[in-house]
């Protein structure tokens, strides 16, 4: 189908062995600037720290969300990107997040949402 147009896209990485950052000031910094180079609208950061350690993080957009979930104990990194809208480059805020974090394994899996023909 030629006419199919989606409404966003949605990239599922997998961190592994990589830097695990559980300070919540830095974290937030981090998730901003993704924001930035992914070129989309923050409208609230959130980050939750878990006992005895753990961190969950994601800021809303305007276009939709980042998340992020570390698991130190597994030294292992989730993350979700969902965006929507032609400006939006999620692509960006992923390979920031790969310099960031700096993993030694990644998985990355994209996901075209809200498909509709033209």
């Amino acid at each position: 189908m030629k006419n199919v147009k989606y409404l966003g896209k949605h990239l599922i990485a997998e961190f592994w062995d990589g830097e695990i950052i559980e300070n919540e000031k830095k974290l937030k910094k981090i998730l901003l600037e993704a924001v930035k180079k992914a070129k989309n609208t923050p409208l609230e950061v959130v980050v939750h720290k878990f006992n005895p350690h753990g961190i969950t993080a994601v800021v809303l957009l305007a276009e939709s969300h980042i998340a992020l979930h570390a698991w130190p104990e597994f030294n292992y990194l989730a993350i979700d990107i969902f965006t929507c809208g032609e400006k939006a480059m999620p692509e960006k805020a992923l390979e920031y997040f790969k310099k960031v974090f700096k993993p030694k394994k990644v998985e990355i899996r994209e996901i075209k949402r809200g498909k509709f023909p033209r």
